[in-house]
């Protein structure tokens, strides 16, 4: 009975006593993960903390540019002339860090996304490169122990001997392709961007890229640019050329395009226009910045800036007349080479500008080469110089009356000036002095009297004339003359905005009886644009202006239909004044009236077709072949030119032609083109002022239009076929 009064234990009090030991334990691990953290940051701040802090200081925070669109040309009425056609582009960009492995390895990638064919070009050196990149450890065994501890140049050297043509014959065409996407990798600088493809890059292959860039570090898609011509060879040579991403900038202009932010593979102009102009046309890269580890890695890229397309030119010259021109002087050539004694006749060259801006209109030249076709050769025109002949006999009479040698109203007879032991020296239509007439500067002008010319140029030269006596002058007089020849453009740079002018060749006979031969274009040469300058000159009332191809510049077209608004208008500039009353100009001014219109005029008959009246002055020059075909050097040749202006009572277009070599001087006959190319010109300019007139053509319009948009869009259609 008793064992019914046992006491049973508590068992809820012993589960009360569980709890906080668990609990305990719960805080000591807690305790203890602390304390660790704790101790953990005190060594990452105390310990290794100027570790990190160096490490971090050895990012590289570097400046990332990517070129945009080049701005593009129009002629004045806002035709475009040259554009850019837009294509696919799979590009790279390596750090300076970027081990070559990698690059390896990236372009293996890349064979299997896109389409590469083996370039063509890869070297015996290209193909040892990859090998031993992608044959490492078999390259390395291949070297002594000397060998491999030699400096790295030497020793890879020993590498690069060490490739066996078994070796290179061994690398498939798989190998041959990742090896031509290699090399195009390494084409670049680092941080700039190179093309891998950019041509005939599909849709699929941009897809296929753009997927894969996390695993393609320094791999890009993006649009590049190719530029079109919408007129083939019209103005091609003036135009320039753009260089290719291979060529980058010239090597005689590294240091200035380096100091202007460009990089060694930058797209740059080359020549003529797409070089004068190169800061307008090239735009703003777009930049950004990207942070680099001390690996070489981009931790982080933020855009800066955007970038901005460039600005865009308009041209002076007129597209429709210069075609015009350039058709007129192939068709004149025709009738020049099928005349006799023309076999080293091979150019002819004319400029045509507005005498009071000095805008050029066109700028035309033709050469013929070795196979018997027709070359654009307008860049001629102020590369190239020859004997003008009688066209500068105005500069003559301004430069006798600048020097007080004679007046507005001096009269000479005309007559053979002879001098002791020379063949005499006469007029073309006065050889034994048959026609002993007397002259002023407009009657000598208008008959292109040698005569008027000799005798100006001995007053200039202080010489007193004696029939059959001795010419006694200074050589000082051929400084004198070209001083006031200069204030025409004739023996100087015309100033014109394309590099490369020429400023002609003085005549290096200082016996001073050339001073005659001077005096009427026998002696010094000019270029064809210095010719214009000159008649543009006497055009004008005697201001020498200085020439420019550019009438303005725009900003980038917003649509594409229409130009952009105006940037920049080219005011024109004026180099120099002549030096003699207006009375003066304007005696010669009557004089160029009088030899197109004049009884006795050398150039009358020429322009009687015409809606307005024509003054000017014709040119033959006897001159020495000094062109391409070398077995004929200094054989005898004639040069025959003209310079002129229209409508002669108020000019506004202003013309010089030059034909070089037309015929040999072995009793050919002169076909006159000179005198058929100028009345050509005149006849298509104002042919096509009335045209445009009663077509109510407006290019003074707020949103102009592009005018030949479905010749361009063709143009660009046919680069990218």
């Amino acid at each position: 009975m008793k064992n019914r009064f046992i006491k049973k234990p508590n068992k809820q009090k012993k589960k009360r006593q569980v709890i906080p030991l668990r609990l305990n334990i719960l805080f000591f691990v807690i305790f203890i993960l602390f304390s660790a953290l704790i101790l953990r940051l005190g060594v990452v701040q105390i310990v290794q903390g100027e570790t990190y802090k160096r490490q971090l200081e050895e990012t590289d925070d570097v400046s990332v540019t990517k070129n945009v669109p080049r701005g593009v040309i129009y002629d004045r009425n806002y035709n475009l002339l040259v554009g850019n056609s837009a294509v696919k582009s799979i590009t790279y960009a390596r750090s300076e860090k970027t081990p070559p492995s990698e690059m390896i390895s990236v372009a293996k990638k890349l064979d299997k996304l896109i389409t590469v064919t083996p370039d063509t070009k890869l070297t015996e050196r290209d193909l040892q490169d990859y090998w031993i990149l992608t044959h490492e450890k078999a390259s390395l065994a291949r070297l002594t122990k000397a060998e491999k501890n030699l400096d790295g140049a030497k020793a890879y050297k020993k590498q690069v001997e060490n490739v066996t043509k078994a070796d290179l014959d061994s690398l498939s065409d798989e190998d041959k392709r990742i090896a031509t996407i290699y090399k195009k990798m390494t084409a670049g600088y680092a941080l700039s961007q190179v093309a891998i493809k950019s041509k005939d890059v599909t849709d699929e292959e941009i897809a296929k890229v753009s997927e894969n860039l996390e695993s393609l570090p320094g791999v890009d898609t993006t649009t590049d640019w190719n530029r079109f011509y919408t007129y083939d060879e019209t103005l091609r040579s003036i135009l320039g050329s753009v260089s290719t991403e291979k060529q980058g900038i010239p090597s005689d202009k590294v240091d200035y395009y380096l100091a202007q932010g460009y990089s060694r593979n930058d797209r740059v102009g080359r020549s003529y226009l797409e070089a004068q102009y190169e800061s307008v046309l090239a735009g703003q890269k777009s930049k950004s910045n990207s942070v680099l580890d001390s690996n070489g890695n981009i931790v982080e890229t933020v855009e800066k800036y955007e970038g901005s397309k460039g600005k865009d030119l308009v041209l002076s010259v007129d597209v429709e007349f210069q075609k015009k021109v350039e058709e007129i002087l192939k068709n004149n050539m025709q009738i020049g080479k099928a005349s006799g004694g023309s076999d080293l006749f091979d150019r002819a060259f004319a400029v045509a500008m507005d005498p009071y801006t000095g805008q050029v209109l066109a700028l035309a030249g033709q050469k013929i080469n070795d196979k018997g076709e027709y070359e654009d050769y307008s860049l001629g025109n102020f590369t190239t110089a020859y004997n003008m002949g009688s066209a500068v006999k105005g500069a003559t009479v301004l430069a006798g009356i600048m020097s007080d040698a004679i007046t507005e109203n001096t009269v000479f007879v005309d007559q053979p000036i002879v001098f002791k032991g020379t063949r005499p020296k006469s007029s073309w239509f006065n050889r034994n002095g048959e026609r002993s007439l007397s002259l002023n500067p407009v009657g000598a002008l208008e008959i292109s009297s040698n005569s008027y010319m000799y005798q100006t140029a001995m007053k200039m030269a202080g010489a007193k004339y004696v029939y059959n006596g001795p010419f006694r002058a200074s050589p000082e007089t051929f400084d004198k003359m070209r001083y006031y020849y200069n204030q025409f453009g004739l023996g100087v740079k015309t100033g014109i905005d394309l590099p490369g002018e020429q400023v002609g060749f003085k005549g290096d006979d200082k016996t001073v009886g050339k001073i005659l031969d001077f005096a009427i274009g026998q002696y010094d040469s000019y270029t064809p644009l210095q010719l214009a300058q000159y008649g543009a000159t006497i055009a004008n009332g005697g201001y020498r202006i200085q020439p420019t191809m550019l009438k303005e510049i725009r900003d980038p077209s917003t649509n594409g239909d229409t130009v952009g608004k105006v940037a920049t208008e080219q005011e024109p500039k004026v180099l120099n004044q002549i030096g003699v009353p207006s009375s003066a100009i304007k005696e010669v001014q009557e004089g160029f009236y009088a030899v197109t219109h004049g009884g006795n005029g050398t150039g009358k008959g020429y322009f009687g077709d015409l809606p307005v009246s024509v003054a000017g002055k014709t040119g033959t020059a006897q001159a020495f072949y000094d062109g391409p075909k070398k077995e004929s050097a200094m054989a005898g040749v004639w040069n025959t030119t003209f310079v002129g202006y229209a409508p002669a009572e108020k000019p506004e277009i202003s013309i010089a032609v030059v034909v070089p070599w037309g015929y040999r001087d072995n009793g050919s006959s002169d076909p006159k083109i000179n005198m058929k190319i100028s009345a050509q010109i005149f006849k298509a300019y104002f042919d096509l002022k009335e045209e445009r007139a009663k077509a109510g053509k407006d290019t003074s319009k707020v949103d102009q239009p592009i005018n030949n948009k479905t010749a361009a869009a063709a143009a660009q259609t046919k680069l990218n076929d």
